[in-house]
């Protein structure tokens, strides 16, 4: 059976992902904020609606790929949220990053309406996105993710049901930990390189064979010695993420010192003024440059 298919949020992330399930054959409704951003996939021929309720109506799975917990909930619950539109039987596709108690939340109450929700946020940044080999951490009932699973193999290559709903939250949070610490360490090793007055690109070159080596250094530690820092992730979005972190770890009375750190100096990238820059620029925080 070909699934009708439904998309909210094509921004810097969805619009790529849309635009690869679109390239790969089928039909799909778009709702957008900004009709305007969204343009590239209507010239492919996606369907405009005005609503999520309407992409509900027009869909039987609905992919989300937006800001932040309180925008699912909008998406999902508002007025005319996808809840109004969307017929039992539904699936509603959160590739988001929010709040995994949130998540289990609204995933409960679709169940009361026989409608499905995965969970199943994205790492890879935007040239994932665009390359379709996103990694994507799925939470749900098997039976749907398998439902799902040819939609995901479009947007990505590394795909896995890691547990019941929330679970894939829980993932991505683990996920944005270990980036942040590793931009961190690499910041700060880079930093010390170029204080001892030793040539950091070769300190990274030499780095890259070892045991410290990683994509994050790769990529990240690229753009710190090239002081190119054109978003592959928002550092304010970076630093949204970490706050869903350390709010969960709160609640399990978890201490989490070093993502507490790495959230700190993103906090400082952030009232310097440049938020909107990738997170490699905790590089510029660590002392003078």
């Amino acid at each position: 059976m070909t699934e009708r298919l439904g998309f909210i949020g094509p921004g810097i992330m969805g619009l790529p992902m849309a635009m690869n399930l679109r390239r790969a054959g089928h039909g799909i409704s778009v709702y957008a904020r900004s009709k305007d951003k969204a343009a590239p996939l209507f010239d492919e021929g996606a369907a405009f609606c005005s609503s999520p309720k309407e992409v509900a109506e027009k869909s039987d799975i609905v992919f989300i790929c937006v800001s932040d917990t309180p925008d699912v909930d909008e998406v999902i619950f508002g007025a005319n949220g996808l809840v109004h539109g969307a017929k039992p039987g539904g699936v509603i596709v959160d590739m988001s990053t929010i709040s995994p108690e949130s998540t289990r939340r609204f995933a409960l109450e679709l169940e009361k309406k026989n409608i499905d929700m995965l969970d199943a946020p994205i790492s890879g940044g935007e040239g994932g996105a665009i390359a379709g080999t996103l990694s994507i951490m799925v939470g749900g009932k098997p039976e749907v993710f398998e439902r799902v699973k040819p939609y995901f193999e479009v947007m990505g290559k590394n795909i896995v049901l890691v547990g019941d709903n929330g679970a894939g939250q829980v993932t991505k949070s683990c996920n944005q930990v270990v980036v942040a610490v590793t931009i961190e360490g690499v910041a700060e090793a880079l930093k010390l390189a170029e204080k001892s007055g030793v040539d950091g690109k070769k300190v990274r070159e030499a780095l890259l064979g070892g045991f410290a080596g990683s994509k994050i250094l790769e990529v990240h530690g690229k753009r710190m010695l090239e002081g190119d820092y054109k978003p592959g992730f928002m550092a304010r979005l970076h630093r949204k993420d970490m706050g869903i972190v350390l709010d969960a770890a709160a609640k399990l009375g978890l201490d989490l010192p070093a993502a507490t750190l790495a959230t700190l100096n993103l906090d400082a990238v952030i009232k310097n003024g440049d938020g909107a820059l990738d997170s490699a620029a905790i590089f510029r925080v660590l002392g003078k440059d």
